[in-house]
């Protein structure tokens, strides 16, 4: 019988440490996650279950530890050469089993790529978090907080706005920033976020690059005050609430990089949050197809089994067919991530572009396919012990982040075609 080993992989772009890595996670998912999924999400606000899974593999298996370079205790992934590639496939390990966790657990690493990565490593701020990562026994909670009430994801439109809808202020006094503004949704907040990557302006209403700033502020510094999370239609494995800063001050070389930098380099990781979310997607989509499997095998019609039938072989065809393409592209899209040599600098305007327009067809298809697998499966599509109805609620989430569909397309339309407004 088939299996997910049998859709397609770039096995070219994957060392066997990653593969042996890649192996832990799905032993971690098998154990930890899976026999309990299906109770997260009367989890979502005390993570009395979650937080445990999400521990073993993060703290106790290393993971969290990815990032730093090896000489720091981490696993030298910020400067392999191969990192998004080799990346992708633990993003697919999680999301196979959780996607919501697999978001959080990943947004947990998701600012330091700015600090970690080549070309843009910052070897000071590296050694202050090393030990915070490397050294607990307890999952980090990292944040990337950029989305503000006023405005919604205006800040992720970087290219059009040039950040002059920030008003989370910092602002110089002697030798620290003092922080000031609200943050809404960011993953890893509702009251665990312990190190935030922060995206603020020092000039409010500038479209000046010099005047964004990426600045880290730990959870607990004073001034910072955390919401409890939002229940949400899904993922709630990822906690999102509101988050206050009422002048915090940080150190001046919290910020992660120079005038200028910072706004390169945050378009940086947008481009790697739209590469990566393809993982997350993909993930989904092995497990919608293990547990489809398996029912097509076990229902019958008419005297056969359901995958016998004429009626059936199209949706189950375009289900292969979108995963076995959309997998290919993921993969694809991490390795031009790895590539600037090849495909330009991540933050680029072709590279924003065109991973914005890889995410949102990879959402509209597997959004498409997964409903045509429900309809298949006619009131078990929607019954919980069947798990398709947890992943469709968990991946439309993913749809909506990072400016949703609608930036995602406004961004491919600018580029692609050179609009000059939009």
């Amino acid at each position: 019988m088939r299996t997910i080993e049998d859709f397609t992989r770039p096995l070219e772009y994957l060392n066997p440490f990653t593969q042996s890595l890649a192996s832990i996670v799905r032993d971690w998912a098998e154990k930890e996650v899976i026999p309990y999924r299906r109770q997260f999400d009367e989890d979502w606000e005390e993570h009395s279950l979650i937080y445990p899974s999400g521990r073993k593999l993060m703290a106790e298996l290393g993971l969290q530890r990815l990032l730093f370079p090896e000489d720091l205790g981490g696993m030298g992934f910020g400067e392999s050469d191969y990192a998004f590639s080799n990346m992708y496939i633990l993003g697919e390990e999680m999301s196979r089993a959780d996607s919501g966790m697999a978001v959080a657990l990943g947004v947990g690493l998701w600012p330091l790529m700015s600090i970690s990565l080549k070309p843009h490593i910052n070897r000071r701020l590296l050694e202050e978090f090393a030990p915070m990562y490397c050294d607990s026994d307890e999952v980090i909670g990292g944040a990337l907080c950029m989305t503000e009430p006023q405005g919604g994801s205006d800040i992720e439109n970087v290219e059009f706005l040039k950040g002059s809808t920030i008003q989370t202020t910092a602002v110089r006094d002697g030798d620290e920033w003092v922080i000031n503004g609200h943050k809404l949704w960011p993953s890893n907040t509702g009251g665990i976020a312990d190190l935030m990557g922060v995206v603020c302006t020092t000039n409010p209403g500038s479209r000046d690059p010099d005047d964004v700033a990426l600045i880290f502020v730990p959870g607990d510094a004073a001034g910072v005050t955390q919401s409890g999370p939002y229940e949400k239609a899904g993922m709630a494995a990822d906690k999102n609430g509101d988050i206050w800063y009422e002048n915090v001050r940080v150190p001046l070389w919290y910020r992660a990089h120079d005038p200028g930098k910072d706004a390169l380099f945050f378009l940086d990781l947008i481009s790697i949050g739209n590469g990566i979310t393809l993982s997350f997607t993909t993930g989904v989509m092995m497990n919608v197809y293990e547990r489809l499997t398996e029912f097509v095998n076990r229902k019958r019609y008419h005297g056969k089994l359901l995958k016998e039938n004429d009626a059936v072989a199209g949706v189950l065809a375009d289900y292969a067919a979108t995963l076995e393409a959309l997998r290919i592209l993921g993969y694809q899209a991490a390795r031009m991530l790895d590539r600037s040599d090849l495909y330009g600098e991540r933050w680029s305007p072709q590279m924003m572009a065109k991973m914005r327009s890889y995410r949102y067809f990879t959402m509209d298809r597997c959004l498409e396919v997964t409903g045509k697998v429900m309809n298949l499966m006619e009131a078990f599509g929607s019954d919980r012990d069947w798990d398709i109805e947890k992943h469709w609620r968990d991946i439309k989430m993913n749809q909506l982040w990072l400016g949703g569909k609608q930036l995602c397309q406004i961004e491919a339309a600018r580029w692609f075609f050179d609009c000059e407004t939009l």
